[in-house]
């Protein structure tokens, strides 16, 4: 790798930028997550699960590309993150779960890992084309992620600790996320090029939904968590309260 060409220094910044616009997601899912933990467990719930991130990623680096086209994986991924928002927005209102510590670090780990394996697949190909091949630029890139999740999961639990309705906010991007995955498969995009072309942009990395597709289902998806939510808290309250009766 010739570290004095301009495409060296170039791929770089370009990896740097991505991995702030994409960091961002993973925290969200960290510090929602992590809310309910006893304060001495969360840093080391923000830890492990930045750790799972960063691990996953690596795997799935290297078959990225078989994965993204097994047909319906995205479905799967997309639906498997609707559960994961649901859950975490109707999840006790944010007040520590009834079970020994040690059980919920790792509830709370295991669901970092589940949201974050399915957010990956599109974060690594992004990173993956920046690098253009160079597989030091994307281990680096990789590495940058850690630092970023961290810090970015400590200041977003703060955050959500002092102002609740940012889970609510949270969950929605998950489910905005969800929604774009959805539409993202390799079977709804063949669906919508054969429907009608302009729903389809094909560029130098693929085929990707054009942006009336994309915005409609990522709307979807954020009200669909946020009503899926609502109706849940509403109907849990309704038998807490039977129960108290």
């Amino acid at each position: 790798m010739d570290f004095t060409a301009p495409t060296f220094w170039v791929s770089l910044l370009q990896i740097i930028w991505i991995d702030l616009l994409l960091s961002g997601d993973n925290a969200v899912v960290i510090a929602l997550a992590c809310r309910s933990l006893p304060v001495k467990q969360r840093k080391w719930g923000i830890l492990l699960g930045a750790g799972a991130a960063v691990g996953l990623r690596i795997l799935f680096a290297l078959a990225v590309t078989v994965l993204l086209g097994i047909p319906f994986l995205k479905v799967v991924g997309g639906l498997l993150l609707f559960w994961i928002a649901i859950k975490l927005v109707t999840d006790h209102e944010g007040e520590a779960h009834d079970v020994a510590a040690s059980d919920s670090l790792w509830k709370a780990v295991r669901t970092i890992a589940i949201a974050d394996a399915v957010m990956s697949l599109d974060n690594v190909v992004a990173i993956a084309a920046a690098a253009r091949g160079h597989w030091e630029l994307f281990v680096f890139g990789l590495v940058l992620t850690i630092p970023l999740i961290i810090f970015g999961s400590q200041l977003l639990l703060n955050l959500l600790t002092r102002f609740p309705i940012l889970i609510w906010a949270g969950a929605a991007l998950l489910g905005w996320i969800a929604g774009e995955m959805l539409v993202g498969d390799v079977m709804a995009l063949s669906y919508l090029q054969h429907f009608d072309p302009s729903l389809v942009k094909v560029d130098d990395h693929g085929v990707h939904p054009a942006a009336l597709p994309h915005y409609l289902a990522s709307v979807t998806g954020a009200v669909v968590v946020l009503a899926a939510g609502y109706l849940l808290r509403g109907r849990s309250r309704g038998a807490e309260a039977g129960h108290g009766a």
